[in-house]
């Protein structure tokens, strides 16, 4: 697993409200992109994107930025990208 996100944002001190992250399996790993966001702040956003060696280290990335920024569960929505081996699709 990698150090902590790298997240980019014009903002000098960020406050999000929702976290939305997406885990997309890859050669050898998994690729997590996120985007931190305020509801009550459009223009208050960041993003960023680690790697992960395995799904659980890949959760923990997004547990780690949940705790961080003290983002509820409830405000987080997953969004997971497997390969299907058996028919060849991605889903």
């Amino acid at each position: 697993m990698t150090s902590r996100f790298r997240v980019e944002t014009d903002v000098k001190e960020p406050h999000y409200t929702d976290l939305l992250p997406r885990s997309m399996k890859r050669m050898g790993g998994y690729t997590v992109q996120v985007r931190l966001y305020d509801q009550a702040r459009p223009g208050n956003a960041a993003w960023g994107e680690e790697i992960a060696d395995s799904i659980e280290a890949a959760s923990m990335l997004v547990e780690a930025l949940a705790a961080e920024f003290s983002i509820p569960q409830a405000r987080i929505k997953i969004d997971i990208r497997m390969n299907n081996m058996r028919n060849g699709t991605r889903h």
